[in-house]
């Protein structure tokens, strides 16, 4: 193709002969971002000796950001496949110059990165809720992102993200619309008073020119069904329910609070979560999506007078994604989808099963799958940066996914940015100076994957040597001290948590009935069938070694074992550097600090599983001797802890960025509590002293049994539904013959709803009724297997916090009695509470057959147990032994 010329020369500095030419129809603001890059390079490094040239031209190609440069002649030519390849190849020279401190006689490189999308995420959310607000509801004030308003921080951040080749900047909100835009019909929408709007105004320009200045592409994401405060108020309406219907009022506001923010802000693209604030899958989403959010884009395209597409990224969180799709791609081409590598958490480089499927399919879609590294909520707040298990995880990303960007989320503190956990006297530590090997090895790996080892072993031991002012070799001992430390939170989750979601924080510890008994806590299987590799939980395993059936691949003494070599190789390799450092001694001791922490870790759950597998085999023998060896190991566990909680007591503020009611296990973490290791000493004390007395008590009483349960004191509320009274043989569907045959002893007797089989699979349940008391409302869930992001046509779906960020409003995340209910021909039933005032309410449920058991009175205690209605040894309940 004919290509137009227009050269400008631009003399770098009065000392510097070198020149760069542009060679293009007119220089972008990227291109001269670019040269002002290589300008500052070619000052600070002083080349005036020799005369150089550097042409910069612009030639599209099909491969995306790629570049070219040649030196010959005392002429460097820098080649741009477009715009951010122009800018690519001159700091891609720029480093090539700093290495070699000089102007090349000959050089030849060019580069193109595979991935097409290489993004970060910023949350503009806070670890607590704010007075009067729900879940991922925070409008963008001054007063609660003092952040987001410094332009320096902005700088250095964007700085660094163009230095790692990334070229997406995705920013969090629930509904950030409010704080941005300003509608017509809906006046009364804004969440900001004048002044702070205008704040707003300038710093999202602000940001948004110098990101795409640097090649970067600003995404804002977003939540479904969420509406602002003052909206919600003046409709008397909710700000988010997720059980609540499409109705055309939200439908109208969100459409043109889209549309506004398209025709304000065109270059910025949208990301939506269809799912969590409103009913998870279902024809729902492809109306919200096809009905209201693309044509939201499409009326504020419409007011601009362009046809130009912004991109769409679709998140694949809780919704029927490839549905959604496949209903939208024939009518808007330049949609993205984006689904979580290893769910909240980073457990398996090559991810299988039904989660690897949903991937592979979204990539098969025509659009781009864009693999998203979420939360890490088992690696905060120590420091992780293992860049071989980093480089495993993106080539996973390629070979089994399918996928060709990388979304990513902060190492730690996500929901505390822009700082970290670390307490250091002064001043806060910022994420991005803290974690910098974080983003740098995701980055370059994302920009091309597979790299030789023993070559990036080199690189790594240079830049950490660079670091940290040591030699090569002691730059290689830090890199083993980070490789080594980089298995053991992954290997720790997969095979032993009860969840890949942020409602557990590993490195707290977990208590030992959830080693035990995990499905009582809600367990997410697919951590176990897709987020690890082939191996048995601590249940299947201790049920294999009793029975004489052959384990198979990863097991719990295996991990065990493993995690307690990771931890005291990373200590000895840290140890070996300590007293020939000599820059950044301060971070260095940090390291050094973190890598005993990890040791402690592994040392800690490794005695604590090995324990838990010593003492299921009580459930088999009946053996008091079986327990009593377990004891010795539990102890040990303790003192491990103990030197954790020791290690981390000046050292951090907090384990977890996210300190609400939805932070689950090891415990609940209501009001900022149970948010550090010496807040947990004392529960796993109280745990080895309630084991050791009941394993006297059995000594004392061979007969000893768990205490006796008594039925619950019900409550008669008030409502317009035909009960049943709950017991052996009692039918518990109108329409069915479907009779109970088993039930927990506390819910004997207790006044059921008799609900319609056949309309509950049609349509959402909602009970009204009116206390004047405050009550407890039982409702009863069905067991079944689900894949992953599917649809079970029959049985409603129990709360989940993976998936829904409202699903402990009312206190009925937690599984209170699990297998409770048995009937025949139906999988068995777990029971969960919901808690309400007196007076009047509304209890709406999922779409789906569920139980709707009865009130008990507020104040009743609902144990935490499984009923056990089944006969198999391994089901056998012995939580009793440590409660």
């Amino acid at each position: 193709m004919k290509q137009i010329f227009f050269v400008i020369s631009l003399v770098i500095c009065s000392v510097v002969s070198a020149q760069v030419k542009i060679k293009s129809k007119a220089p972008s603001a990227r291109t001269i971002f670019a040269i002002e890059k290589l300008r500052n390079v070619i000052r600070e490094l002083k080349l005036d000796k020799n005369k150089h040239s550097i042409l910069l031209t612009l030639e599209p190609n099909e491969k995306k950001e790629g570049f070219t440069i040649e030196t010959k002649n005392s002429n460097t030519y820098i080649t741009g496949n477009d715009a951010t390849g122009v800018l690519y190849g001159c700091l891609a020279f720029a480093d090539h110059l700093k290495a070699t401190k000089k102007f090349p006689v000959t050089y030849s490189f060019s580069d193109a990165p595979e991935m097409v999308l290489r993004g970060a995420c910023i949350g503009v959310q806070k670890p607590y809720y704010l007075p009067g607000r729900n879940v991922y509801e925070y409008p963008y004030t001054p007063e609660t992102f003092p952040w987001f308003y410094d332009k320096k921080l902005w700088i250095q951040y964007l700085d660094s993200m163009v230095a790692n080749r990334m070229n997406s900047l995705y920013l969090w909100n629930g509904h950030p619309f409010a704080s941005l835009v300003k509608l017509k019909d809906y006046p009364y929408a804004v969440e900001v008073d004048e002044a702070t709007f205008k704040k707003n105004e300038e710093i999202y320009r602000f940001l948004t020119t110098e990101a795409d200045k640097r090649g970067i592409w600003v995404i804002q994401m977003f939540y479904n069904i969420i509406v602002s405060k003052p909206f919600a108020e003046h409709h008397k309406i909710k700000t988010q329910e997720r059980e609540r219907p499409i109705i055309p009022l939200i439908a109208d506001y969100t459409r043109k609070s889209i549309a506004a923010f398209v025709e304000k802000y065109p270059n910025v693209g949208l990301m939506v979560c269809l799912g969590e604030a409103m009913e998870g899958v279902g024809k729902d989403d492809i109306e919200w999506f096809t009905q209201t959010i693309i044509p939201g884009v499409k009326d504020g395209l419409k007011a601009l007078n362009k046809t130009e597409e912004p991109p769409i990224v679709l998140r694949a969180h809780d919704t029927d994604a490839p549905a959604v799709m496949r209903a939208s791609l024939p009518f808007y081409k330049n949609l993205y989808t984006e689904a979580k590598f290893n769910g909240e958490a980073l457990t398996y480089a090559r991810p299988r099963g039904s989660w690897a499927e949903l991937h592979q399919t979204l990539s098969k879609l025509g659009s781009v799958q864009i693999e998203n590294v979420h939360i890490l909520a088992n690696l905060e707040p120590f420091r992780y940066g293992s860049p071989d298990f980093i480089q495993q995880s993106v080539i996973g990303m390629h070979e089994v996914m399918g996928g060709n960007g990388l979304h990513l989320y902060p190492q730690a503190s996500y929901w505390d940015w822009p700082y970290s956990a670390d307490s250091v006297k002064g001043k806060r530590l910022l994420q991005i100076e803290r974690d910098w090997i974080w983003y740098s090895a995701w980055s370059r790996y994302a920009w091309k994957a597979k790299r030789n080892r023993e070559e990036e072993i080199v690189y790594w031991s240079k830049q950490f040597a660079a670091k940290f002012g040591c030699s090569e070799a002691d730059g290689r001992r830090i890199l083993t001290a980070y490789e080594e430390s980089g298995e053991i939170a992954p290997k720790l989750l997969r095979r032993f948590g009860i969840t890949d979601g942020n409602r557990q924080t590993l490195t707290l510890g977990m208590l030992m009935t959830q080693l035990i008994n995990p499905f009582r806590y809600g367990l997410f299987t697919l951590l176990y069938d897709a987020e690890a590799p082939e191996g048995e939980m601590i249940l299947d395993y201790a049920d294999k070694q009793q029975k004489g059936i052959k384990h198979i691949g990863e097991t719990p003494p295996q991990v065990a074992k493993e995690v307690v070599i990771h931890g005291n190789n990373a200590v000895t390799a840290i140890m070996e550097v300590s007293r020939r450092v000599t820059k950044n001694k301060d971070e260095f001791s940090r390291i050094v600090n973190d890598m005993y922490c990890y040791k402690a870790m592994a040392d800690h759950f490794s005695n604590k599983v090995n324990a838990a597998v010593q003492l299921l085999k009580y459930k088999y023998s009946g053996n008091v001797s079986d327990l009593e060896l377990a004891v010795p190991m539990l102890e040990k566990s303790v003192t491990d802890y103990k030197e954790l909680a020791a290690l981390t007591a000046g050292s951090y503020l907090y384990a977890n960025s996210m300190q609400t009611s939805q932070r689950k296990i090891p415990m609940r973490g209501v009001d900022a509590t149970f948010k550090h290791w010496t807040e947990m000493v004392p529960v796993f004390e109280t745990e080895l002293k309630t084991f050791k007395y009941k394993i006297d008590s059995l000594k004392r009483n061979s007969n000893a049994k768990a205490q006796e349960r008594k039925p619950f004191q019900q409550v008669d509320a008030k409502l317009n539904h035909v009960p049943v009274v709950l017991n052996e043989g009692a039918v518990i569907f109108r329409d069915t013959t479907f009779r109970i045959k088993q039930l927990a002893p506390e819910l004997k007797g207790l006044n059921a709803v008799q609900l319609s089989f056949r309309q509950q699979l049609h349509q959402p349940t909602e009970i009204n009724f009116y206390t004047d008391k405050p009550v407890k409302v039982l409702v009863g869930y069905f067991k079944t297997q689900r894949a992953a992001f599917t649809t079970d046509t029959v049985f409603a779906k129990a709360p989940e916090l993976e998936t829904n960020a409202s699903a402990d409003d009312y206190g009925q995340a937690e599984i209170k009695i699990s297998n409770a209910i048995a009937i025949e021909g139906m999988p068995p039933v777990n029971v969960h509470s919901y808690s309400f005032k007196a007076g009047s309410h509304t209890l709406k449920l999922p779409k789906g057959v569920c139980l709707m058991l009865g009130f008990v009175d507020g104040a009743q205690i609902i144990p935490v147990y499984d009923a056990m209605l089944m006969t198999d040894a391994k089901n056998k309940n012995i939580d009793w032994l440590f409660e």
